[in-house]
């Protein structure tokens, strides 16, 4: 017995609604044991998941199965994550964190002369 894997997502609080996660599984961002599939696929104990959703990615191993969703500290119980994931995970939030945001320097419309370049560049 199985649960449909766009359920399980929004149970275990990966996606904000159901609705989202259906999109990122039909869309290929989510793996099951390494393949794309539906969303209407049913998981069990002992499946391995590869999300990425933004720039977040995650590989999991499924340990409990559920379709309400709860506390995030319940979801957590819901699935384990790979330690190299949670390593590759951390290390781009630090690059997320120092590098410099491109426009941060940038305050309003682009001048004239700036829109110029811009479709030169295009």
């Amino acid at each position: 017995m199985g649960i449909r894997i766009d359920k399980w997502l929004w149970a275990a609080r990966f996606f904000k609604t159901r609705g989202l996660a259906c999109d990122a599984v039909s869309g290929g961002k989510v793996k099951l044991n390494g393949a794309a599939s539906k969303p209407a696929r049913e998981i069990r104990v002992g499946d391995r998941l590869t999300i990425h959703n933004g720039d977040n990615r995650w590989e999991i191993s499924v340990l409990a199965l559920s379709d309400q969703r709860g506390p995030a500290s319940t979801a957590r119980l819901l699935y384990a994550e790979s330690a190299e994931s949670i390593a590759a995970r951390e290390a781009a939030q630090m690059l997320r964190k120092f590098s410099a945001e491109p426009a941060a320097n940038r305050h309003g419309r682009p001048t004239k002369r700036e829109r110029r370049q811009l479709d030169d560049l295009g």
